[in-house]
C-alpha cells in the first residue's frame, strides 16, 4: 500500500526538517516547500498530495493566500495551518477560508500525528461519500431508465391493443374502412403543425383513433341500416359519444382520450351534442379532430357519392370556421399544403391493402 503524501510548507528550514522527520518516521511520504509560491509551483506541476501542512506567516504569499489558491484548484486536499500566533481571530480566518484545522506552535509529536490522522480520515470519508453518491446517482439513473423503458414498452403494448380495437371497429362498419387510421393521421398532422408537445399529441391521437368506440354499444341493425334512420334511431346514434366515453373513462390510461371521444361531435358555436359545449369548453383534441373528421368524410367514397377533392374540403371547412370549427385550428389547417392529405391517405390505404393481402395469404395457407 502506498504511503500518504504530505506537502510541508514553511519558510524556516529547521521547522520543515523537524515536521518532515516526525511524519516520515510515522510512515508518511513528505515533500518540502520553502514558501507559498514554491508550494503552488509543486502542486501545479501535477504532483499529488493527500494533505498540506502550511505555516501561516510567510513572505510574498502567506498561509491564507496559499490556502485560498489551493482550495480553489485542489478542493479535495485538506490543509492544516501551523501558526505561532495565539490569536483566535487568526485561527477563525483560516477556517473560514477552508482550512481543515490549525495547529499552534510549539507542538508535540503526538499532537501533530493526531491532527494529520484526523485530517486524512476526514478526506477519506468525503471521497468515499462522494463515490457512494455518484454510484447512487448512477443506480437511480439506471433504474429510472429501466422504468422509463418499461413504461414505453407498456404504452406501446397499449397502442397495439388500441390499433387492434380500431380495426375491429372498422370491420363493424365496413362502409368506413380505414377511417379511424386516416382521421388519426390527419389529426396528428394538424396537432404537429400547431406545435403541440409530443405527449399531448399522443393523447389526442388515441382520442381520435377511438372516437367511434361507442359503436360497440350501437345495434348493428341501426349501424348498418342501408336507408335513412328514424328519429328514434338518430337519437340512439347520438348516444355514440357518451357511450364511448363511458367505455374509456374506466381505463386510467385513456382518461384524457375519453374526454376527446365524449366531445368529438360538439360544434364551436355550441350547437353540437351531447352537451352543447362551446368554443374552448370543447377539449382542444376534439376541436382538432372535428376538422380532421370532416376532411376525411368529404374526401372519402360513400355508396351514395364519390369522394370529393381536398380543395373542396378546404373550402367547406373554411366556410364553417367559427361555426362548426375552431377558427384557430382552421387557420393552421389552411396554411398546410394540400399534398399532405393526399399523401397520408395513399400511405394508409397501402397499409390496409398490405394487411388485407397478408390475411388472404394466411387463410389460403391454412
Amino acid at each position: 500500500m502506498l504511503s500518504e503524501r504530505i506537502l510541508v510548507v514553511d519558510d524556516e528550514e529547521p521547522i520543515r526538517e523537524i515536521v518532515t522527520s516526525m511524519l516520515s518516521n510515522a510512515g508518511y511520504e513528505c515533500k518540502q516547500a520553502a514558501s507559498g509560491l514554491e508550494a503552488i509551483a509543486i502542486l501545479e506541476s501535477g504532483e499529488q498530495f493527500e494533505l498540506m501542512l502550511s505555516d501561516l506567516m510567510m513572505p510574498e504569499l502567506d498561509g491564507i493566500g496559499l490556502l485560498e489558491r489551493t482550495k480553489e484548484k485542489f478542493p479535495d486536499m485538506p490543509v492544516v495551518m501551523v501558526t505561532a500566533v495565539h490569536d483566535i481571530s487568526v485561527a477563525l480566518a483560516a477556517l473560514r477560508n477552508g482550512a481543515y484545522d490549525y495547529l499552534l506552535k510549539p507542538f508535540e509529536r503526538d499532537q501533530l500525528l493526531a491532527m494529520v490522522r484526523r485530517a486524512l480520515e476526514n478526506r477519506r470519508l468525503k471521497l468515499e461519500n462522494r463515490a457512494y453518491q455518484t454510484n447512487l446517482e448512477s443506480l437511480v439513473s439506471a433504474r429510472t431508465e429501466q422504468l422509463r423503458q418499461a413504461m414505453t414498452d407498456l404504452e406501446r403494448s397499449y397502442d397495439i391493443t388500441l390499433e387492434a380495437l380500431g380495426d375491429a371497429l372498422d370491420l363493424k362498419d365496413a362502409e368506413t374502412e380505414g377511417h379511424s387510421k386516416r382521421v388519426t393521421a390527419f389529426t396528428i398532422a394538424i396537432a404537429r403543425a400547431m406545435g403541440l408537445p409530443s405527449d399531448k399529441i399522443r393523447v389526442i391521437a388515441r382520442g381520435a383513433f377511438l372516437h367511434d368506440i361507442g359503436k360497440m354499444a350501437i345495434p348493428d341493425a341501426i349501424l348498418r341500416k342501408p336507408g335513412a334512420l328514424t328519429p328514434d334511431e338518430k337519437e340512439i346514434m347520438k348516444e355514440l359519444c357518451y357511450r364511448g366515453y363511458q367505455i374509456l373513462k374506466k381505463i386510467p390510461f385513456l382518461l384524457e382520450a375519453a374526454e376527446i371521444v365524449h366531445a368529438h361531435q360538439e360544434m364551436y358555436d355550441g350547437t353540437g351534442y351531447p352537451r352543447g359545449l362551446k368554443g374552448e369548453e370543447i377539449p382542444l383534441g376534439a376541436r382538432i379532430f372535428a376538422l380532421a373528421d370532416t376532411l376525411d368524410a368529404i374526401t372519402s367514397d360513400r355508396p351514395y357519392r364519390a369522394g370529393r377533392s381536398v380543395a373542396v374540403a378546404r373550402e367547406e371547412i373554411q366556410r364553417f370556421a367559427g361555426i362548426q370549427f375552431d377558427p384557430a385550428v382552421v387557420k393552421v389547417f389552411m396554411a398546410m399544403p394540400e399534398s399532405i392529405w393526399t399523401d397520408l391517405r395513399r400511405e394508409i390505404d397501402q397499409q390496409i391493402y398490405r394487411f388485407a393481402y397478408a390475411q388472404k395469404v394466411a387463410i389460403g395457407n391454412a
